[in-house]
Protein backbone atom coordinates (compact mmCIF):
# COMPACT_ATOMS: atom_id res chain seq x y z
CA UNK A 1 0.00 0.00 0.00
CA UNK A 2 1.19 3.50 -0.92
CA UNK A 3 2.26 5.45 2.30
CA UNK A 4 0.45 8.70 2.58
CA UNK A 5 2.18 11.02 5.41
CA UNK A 6 4.49 12.02 3.73
CA UNK A 7 5.36 14.97 1.81
CA UNK A 8 8.30 16.16 -0.59
CA UNK A 9 9.91 17.48 1.56
CA UNK A 10 9.83 14.29 3.73
CA UNK A 11 10.60 12.55 0.43
CA UNK A 12 13.84 14.88 -0.20
CA UNK A 13 14.95 14.63 3.62
CA UNK A 14 14.97 10.59 3.12
CA UNK A 15 17.53 11.12 0.01
CA UNK A 16 19.49 12.90 2.44
CA UNK A 17 19.89 10.46 5.26
CA UNK A 18 20.30 7.72 3.07
CA UNK A 19 23.59 9.17 1.67
CA UNK A 20 24.81 10.36 4.40
CA UNK A 21 24.16 6.91 5.91
CA UNK A 22 26.14 5.95 3.00
CA UNK A 23 29.28 8.11 2.94
CA UNK A 24 29.54 8.34 7.13
CA UNK A 25 28.69 5.33 8.72
CA UNK A 26 28.32 2.49 6.62
CA UNK A 27 31.84 2.21 5.63
CA UNK A 28 33.31 2.43 9.31
CA UNK A 29 30.40 0.38 10.91
CA UNK A 30 32.09 -3.00 10.57
CA UNK A 31 34.66 -1.13 12.63
CA UNK A 32 32.89 0.36 15.08
CA UNK A 33 31.26 -2.84 16.14
CA UNK A 34 34.28 -4.46 16.83
CA UNK A 35 35.48 -1.69 18.55
CA UNK A 36 32.14 -1.49 20.42
CA UNK A 37 31.54 2.05 20.13
CA UNK A 38 31.21 4.37 17.05
CA UNK A 39 33.39 7.47 16.06
CA UNK A 40 32.65 11.01 17.29
CA UNK A 41 33.35 12.22 13.98
CA UNK A 42 29.95 10.59 12.92
CA UNK A 43 28.29 12.75 15.17
CA UNK A 44 30.22 15.47 14.12
CA UNK A 45 29.25 14.41 10.79
CA UNK A 46 25.41 14.33 11.40
CA UNK A 47 25.68 17.82 12.98
CA UNK A 48 26.82 18.97 10.02
CA UNK A 49 24.20 18.16 8.00
CA UNK A 50 21.67 18.69 10.01
CA UNK A 51 20.40 15.49 11.66
CA UNK A 52 20.92 16.45 14.90
CA UNK A 53 18.18 19.28 16.96
CA UNK A 54 15.75 18.71 14.24
CA UNK A 55 13.10 19.83 16.65
CA UNK A 56 15.03 22.44 18.39
CA UNK A 57 15.06 26.16 17.63
CA UNK A 58 17.04 27.58 14.65
CA UNK A 59 18.61 30.14 17.46
CA UNK A 60 20.58 27.31 18.96
CA UNK A 61 21.37 25.85 15.41
CA UNK A 62 18.23 23.18 15.67
CA UNK A 63 15.94 22.46 12.46
CA UNK A 64 13.32 24.52 13.99
CA UNK A 65 10.70 21.97 13.31
CA UNK A 66 9.02 19.26 15.42
CA UNK A 67 6.95 17.96 13.02
CA UNK A 68 7.96 14.00 13.90
CA UNK A 69 7.79 13.02 10.29
CA UNK A 70 11.35 13.79 10.11
CA UNK A 71 12.40 11.43 13.37
CA UNK A 72 10.75 8.64 11.62
CA UNK A 73 12.33 9.22 8.52
CA UNK A 74 15.68 8.69 10.64
CA UNK A 75 14.45 6.24 12.54
CA UNK A 76 13.07 3.77 9.70
CA UNK A 77 16.34 4.33 7.27
CA UNK A 78 18.91 4.03 10.01
CA UNK A 79 17.06 0.62 11.08
CA UNK A 80 16.88 -0.53 6.97
CA UNK A 81 21.07 0.46 7.45
CA UNK A 82 21.49 -2.40 10.41
CA UNK A 83 23.06 0.95 12.31
CA UNK A 84 21.62 1.10 15.72
CA UNK A 85 25.29 1.79 17.40
CA UNK A 86 24.83 5.59 15.91
CA UNK A 87 21.68 6.22 18.75
CA UNK A 88 20.71 9.57 16.66
CA UNK A 89 17.03 9.23 17.73
CA UNK A 90 18.24 8.80 21.66
CA UNK A 91 19.65 11.79 21.48
CA UNK A 92 17.41 13.75 19.41
CA UNK A 93 14.25 12.19 20.54
CA UNK A 94 14.19 11.39 23.63
CA UNK A 95 16.47 14.06 25.07
CA UNK A 96 15.84 16.76 23.06
CA UNK A 97 12.57 17.45 24.30
CA UNK A 98 13.77 17.50 27.52
CA UNK A 99 15.75 20.02 26.88
CA UNK A 100 13.75 22.20 24.52
CA UNK A 101 10.91 21.58 26.84
CA UNK A 102 12.42 22.15 30.24
CA UNK A 103 15.82 23.86 30.45
CA UNK A 104 15.93 27.70 30.95
CA UNK A 105 16.90 30.17 28.52
CA UNK A 106 20.67 30.29 30.15
CA UNK A 107 20.60 26.35 29.60
CA UNK A 108 19.84 26.42 26.55
CA UNK A 109 22.50 28.97 25.34
CA UNK A 110 24.78 26.60 27.31
CA UNK A 111 23.53 23.22 25.35
CA UNK A 112 21.55 23.48 22.91
CA UNK A 113 24.49 24.65 19.68
CA UNK A 114 26.60 21.51 21.24
CA UNK A 115 23.71 19.30 20.83
CA UNK A 116 23.17 20.42 17.75
CA UNK A 117 26.65 20.26 15.97
CA UNK A 118 27.40 17.28 17.51
CA UNK A 119 30.17 18.32 20.05
CA UNK A 120 27.83 17.73 23.09
CA UNK A 121 26.43 13.77 22.80
CA UNK A 122 23.72 13.21 25.39
CA UNK A 123 22.59 10.60 27.49
CA UNK A 124 19.41 9.89 30.09
CA UNK A 125 20.13 7.79 33.68
CA UNK A 126 17.23 6.20 34.78
CA UNK A 127 17.75 2.61 34.89
CA UNK A 128 19.98 1.11 38.11
CA UNK A 129 21.19 -2.32 39.68
CA UNK A 130 17.64 -2.90 41.07
CA UNK A 131 15.75 -0.10 39.48
CA UNK A 132 14.01 -0.45 36.15
CA UNK A 133 10.71 0.22 35.31
CA UNK A 134 9.56 1.04 38.73
CA UNK A 135 10.84 4.87 39.39
CA UNK A 136 9.99 3.96 43.18
CA UNK A 137 13.03 1.68 43.22
CA UNK A 138 15.78 4.24 42.24
CA UNK A 139 18.32 5.07 45.07
CA UNK A 140 20.49 7.66 43.37
CA UNK A 141 19.78 10.50 45.94
CA UNK A 142 20.97 14.12 45.66
CA UNK A 143 21.33 16.44 48.66
CA UNK A 144 20.63 19.83 49.11
CA UNK A 145 23.71 21.53 50.03
CA UNK A 146 23.18 25.04 49.93
CA UNK A 147 24.71 26.15 46.19
CA UNK A 148 25.26 22.76 45.10
CA UNK A 149 23.61 19.18 45.08
CA UNK A 150 25.56 16.35 46.51
CA UNK A 151 24.75 13.18 43.96
CA UNK A 152 25.82 9.39 45.00
CA UNK A 153 24.58 6.38 43.28
CA UNK A 154 25.33 4.59 40.00
CA UNK A 155 23.04 3.84 36.99
CA UNK A 156 23.21 0.80 34.72
CA UNK A 157 22.35 0.12 30.99
CA UNK A 158 22.89 3.72 29.83
CA UNK A 159 22.83 4.14 26.24
CA UNK A 160 26.00 7.03 24.88
CA UNK A 161 26.97 5.96 28.50
CA UNK A 162 30.63 6.05 27.43
CA UNK A 163 30.56 8.90 24.59
CA UNK A 164 28.15 11.33 26.72
CA UNK A 165 28.93 14.76 27.42
CA UNK A 166 25.81 16.01 29.30
CA UNK A 167 24.05 12.92 31.55
CA UNK A 168 20.43 14.11 32.53
CA UNK A 169 20.40 12.17 35.82
CA UNK A 170 17.08 10.80 37.73
CA UNK A 171 17.72 11.24 41.55
CA UNK A 172 16.19 11.22 44.87
CA UNK A 173 15.27 14.47 45.88
CA UNK A 174 12.95 14.24 48.60
CA UNK A 175 13.53 10.76 50.40
CA UNK A 176 10.16 10.38 51.41
CA UNK A 177 8.23 11.26 48.15
CA UNK A 178 8.35 7.94 46.53
CA UNK A 179 8.34 8.27 42.74
CA UNK A 180 7.16 11.71 42.87
CA UNK A 181 10.61 12.64 45.01
CA UNK A 182 12.66 12.66 42.15
CA UNK A 183 14.62 15.16 40.07
CA UNK A 184 16.31 15.42 36.95
CA UNK A 185 20.22 16.71 37.62
CA UNK A 186 22.74 17.50 34.44
CA UNK A 187 25.82 16.17 35.06
CA UNK A 188 28.42 16.92 32.80
CA UNK A 189 31.95 15.64 31.21
CA UNK A 190 34.53 15.95 33.58
CA UNK A 191 32.99 17.03 36.92
CA UNK A 192 34.86 15.34 39.85
CA UNK A 193 33.20 12.26 41.24
CA UNK A 194 31.17 11.52 37.78
CA UNK A 195 32.93 8.22 36.90
CA UNK A 196 31.80 5.25 33.91
CA UNK A 197 32.23 2.05 34.51
CA UNK A 198 32.73 -0.82 31.72
CA UNK A 199 31.65 -0.61 28.46
CA UNK A 200 28.89 -3.10 28.43
CA UNK A 201 29.08 -6.51 26.35
CA UNK A 202 26.03 -7.11 24.88
CA UNK A 203 24.54 -9.81 22.43
CA UNK A 204 23.46 -6.71 20.00
CA UNK A 205 23.74 -3.28 19.06
CA UNK A 206 27.83 -3.95 19.97
CA UNK A 207 28.97 -0.63 18.49
CA UNK A 208 26.22 1.39 20.29
CA UNK A 209 27.84 2.10 23.75
CA UNK A 210 26.38 1.19 26.54
CA UNK A 211 27.63 1.70 30.14
CA UNK A 212 27.32 1.71 34.08
CA UNK A 213 27.72 5.15 35.81
CA UNK A 214 28.87 6.11 39.10
CA UNK A 215 27.73 9.48 41.18
CA UNK A 216 30.10 9.35 44.61
CA UNK A 217 29.79 13.02 46.17
CA UNK A 218 29.28 14.51 42.98
CA UNK A 219 29.09 18.44 43.07
CA UNK A 220 26.35 19.52 40.77
CA UNK A 221 25.77 22.93 40.53
CA UNK A 222 21.95 24.16 41.36
CA UNK A 223 21.70 26.10 37.70
CA UNK A 224 21.77 22.41 36.48
CA UNK A 225 18.02 21.17 38.18
CA UNK A 226 16.32 20.38 34.72
CA UNK A 227 12.72 21.37 35.41
CA UNK A 228 10.63 21.39 38.45
CA UNK A 229 12.22 20.48 41.99
CA UNK A 230 10.55 16.76 42.54
CA UNK A 231 8.69 16.79 39.26
CA UNK A 232 10.68 13.98 37.13
CA UNK A 233 8.22 11.95 37.38
CA UNK A 234 5.45 13.87 35.23
CA UNK A 235 8.65 15.02 33.55
CA UNK A 236 9.16 11.22 32.70
CA UNK A 237 5.76 10.60 31.42
CA UNK A 238 5.17 13.59 29.06
CA UNK A 239 8.29 12.45 26.96
CA UNK A 240 8.06 8.47 27.34
CA UNK A 241 5.53 8.93 24.58
CA UNK A 242 7.95 9.86 22.18
CA UNK A 243 10.42 7.71 22.79
CA UNK A 244 7.98 4.55 22.77
CA UNK A 245 7.12 5.88 19.22
CA UNK A 246 10.74 5.85 18.03
CA UNK A 247 11.69 2.52 19.16
CA UNK A 248 7.74 1.13 17.46
CA UNK A 249 8.65 3.16 14.46
CA UNK A 250 12.16 1.00 13.99
CA UNK A 251 10.60 -1.84 15.30
CA UNK A 252 7.67 -2.00 11.82
CA UNK A 253 10.86 -0.73 9.83
CA UNK A 254 12.93 -3.52 11.18
CA UNK A 255 10.11 -6.27 10.22
CA UNK A 256 9.44 -4.90 6.96
CA UNK A 257 13.48 -4.87 5.69
CA UNK A 258 13.85 -8.52 7.66
CA UNK A 259 10.70 -9.52 4.95
CA UNK A 260 12.23 -7.83 2.10
CA UNK A 261 15.25 -9.59 2.22
CA UNK A 262 14.27 -12.76 2.99
CA UNK A 263 11.24 -12.68 0.00
CA UNK A 264 14.36 -11.88 -2.16
CA UNK A 265 16.43 -15.27 -0.26
CA UNK A 266 13.23 -17.65 -0.80
CA UNK A 267 13.73 -16.86 -4.30
CA UNK A 268 17.54 -17.59 -5.01
CA UNK A 269 17.84 -20.27 -2.40
CA UNK A 270 17.06 -23.95 -3.56
CA UNK A 271 16.29 -27.13 -1.93
CA UNK A 272 15.16 -30.18 -3.33
CA UNK A 273 15.75 -28.89 -6.70
CA UNK A 274 13.52 -26.35 -6.66
CA UNK A 275 13.56 -22.15 -5.16
CA UNK A 276 12.86 -22.38 -1.34
CA UNK A 277 9.69 -20.20 -2.86
CA UNK A 278 7.64 -22.51 -4.79
CA UNK A 279 7.61 -24.41 -1.43
CA UNK A 280 3.77 -24.12 0.45
CA UNK A 281 4.66 -23.49 4.12
CA UNK A 282 7.44 -20.81 2.96
CA UNK A 283 4.68 -19.04 0.90
CA UNK A 284 2.55 -19.33 3.60
CA UNK A 285 5.54 -17.78 6.30
CA UNK A 286 5.81 -14.61 3.72
CA UNK A 287 2.27 -14.11 3.14
CA UNK A 288 1.44 -14.25 6.85
CA UNK A 289 4.56 -11.75 7.49
CA UNK A 290 3.47 -9.58 4.84
CA UNK A 291 -0.33 -9.48 6.36
CA UNK A 292 0.60 -8.76 9.82
CA UNK A 293 3.81 -5.71 8.50
CA UNK A 294 0.36 -4.51 6.63
CA UNK A 295 -2.04 -4.09 9.54
CA UNK A 296 1.15 -2.57 11.69
CA UNK A 297 2.23 0.32 8.97
CA UNK A 298 -1.30 1.20 8.75
CA UNK A 299 -1.55 1.51 12.69
CA UNK A 300 1.82 2.85 12.79
CA UNK A 301 1.90 5.58 10.51
CA UNK A 302 -1.67 7.01 12.07
CA UNK A 303 0.32 6.93 15.01
CA UNK A 304 2.83 8.99 13.61
CA UNK A 305 0.52 11.46 12.25
CA UNK A 306 -1.54 11.84 15.75
CA UNK A 307 1.72 12.50 16.77
CA UNK A 308 3.43 15.32 14.93
CA UNK A 309 -0.20 16.48 15.62
CA UNK A 310 0.37 16.81 19.47
CA UNK A 311 -2.70 14.59 19.47
CA UNK A 312 -1.44 10.94 20.08
CA UNK A 313 -1.63 9.69 23.74
CA UNK A 314 0.28 7.29 26.42
CA UNK A 315 -1.83 4.27 25.61
CA UNK A 316 -1.78 4.27 21.64
CA UNK A 317 1.66 5.01 22.53
CA UNK A 318 2.15 1.92 24.61
CA UNK A 319 0.00 -0.20 22.24
CA UNK A 320 2.24 0.63 19.23
CA UNK A 321 5.47 0.03 21.15
CA UNK A 322 4.80 -3.24 22.11
CA UNK A 323 2.95 -4.23 19.33
CA UNK A 324 5.23 -3.04 17.02
CA UNK A 325 8.22 -4.99 18.61
CA UNK A 326 6.81 -8.00 19.18
CA UNK A 327 6.31 -8.36 15.50
CA UNK A 328 9.74 -7.40 14.78
CA UNK A 329 10.64 -10.19 17.41
CA UNK A 330 8.26 -12.69 15.84
CA UNK A 331 9.66 -11.55 11.86
CA UNK A 332 12.76 -11.91 13.21
CA UNK A 333 12.64 -15.46 14.10
CA UNK A 334 10.98 -16.60 11.72
CA UNK A 335 13.08 -14.97 8.81
CA UNK A 336 16.35 -16.78 10.43
CA UNK A 337 14.54 -20.19 10.03
CA UNK A 338 14.10 -19.66 6.49
CA UNK A 339 17.57 -18.93 6.09
CA UNK A 340 18.31 -21.96 7.72
CA UNK A 341 21.88 -22.37 8.48
CA UNK A 342 23.06 -19.06 6.95
CA UNK A 343 20.78 -17.57 9.60
CA UNK A 344 22.93 -18.35 12.09
CA UNK A 345 26.01 -16.96 9.95
CA UNK A 346 26.52 -13.50 11.30
CA UNK A 347 27.55 -12.13 7.65
CA UNK A 348 24.17 -12.56 7.35
CA UNK A 349 21.88 -9.40 7.84
CA UNK A 350 19.18 -11.09 9.40
CA UNK A 351 21.76 -12.34 12.00
CA UNK A 352 22.45 -9.67 13.40
CA UNK A 353 18.91 -7.74 13.16
CA UNK A 354 17.82 -10.52 15.37
CA UNK A 355 20.34 -10.01 18.03
CA UNK A 356 20.20 -6.30 17.54
CA UNK A 357 16.58 -6.17 17.74
CA UNK A 358 16.00 -7.99 20.72
CA UNK A 359 16.20 -5.35 23.15
CA UNK A 360 13.48 -3.87 21.25
CA UNK A 361 10.58 -5.28 23.55
CA UNK A 362 12.53 -4.12 26.77
CA UNK A 363 13.88 -1.25 26.65
CA UNK A 364 11.69 2.27 27.02
CA UNK A 365 9.44 -0.07 28.84
CA UNK A 366 8.87 -3.65 28.87
CA UNK A 367 6.26 -5.27 26.69
CA UNK A 368 4.64 -6.17 30.16
CA UNK A 369 4.55 -2.73 30.79
CA UNK A 370 3.26 -1.56 27.85
CA UNK A 371 -0.11 -4.26 28.70
CA UNK A 372 -0.21 -2.89 32.14
CA UNK A 373 -0.36 1.00 31.28
CA UNK A 374 -2.90 -0.06 28.52
CA UNK A 375 -5.05 -2.75 30.74
CA UNK A 376 -5.23 -0.04 33.44
CA UNK A 377 -6.56 2.55 31.10
CA UNK A 378 -9.42 -0.20 29.74
CA UNK A 379 -10.50 -1.27 33.36
CA UNK A 380 -9.04 1.47 35.94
Amino acid sequence: MQRQIFTEDHVAFRETVRTFLAKEVTPYYEQWEKDGIVSRDAWRAAGRQGLLGLAVPEEYGGGGNPDFRYSAVLAEEFTRAGAAGLALGLHNDIIGPYLTTLATDEQKRRWLPGFCSGEIITAIAMTEPGAGSDLQGIRTTAEDRGDHWLLNGSKTFISNGILADLVIVVAKTTPEGGAHGLSLLVVERGTDGFERGRNLDKIGQKSQDTAELFFNDVRVPKENLLGELNGAFIHLMTNLAQERMGIAVAGIAAAEHLLEITTDYVKEREAFGRPLSKLQHVRFEIAEMATECAVTRTFLDRCIVDHSDGKLDAVHASMAKWWATELQKRVADRCLQLHGGYGYMTEYRVARAFTDGRIQTIYGGTTEIMKEIIGRSLLG
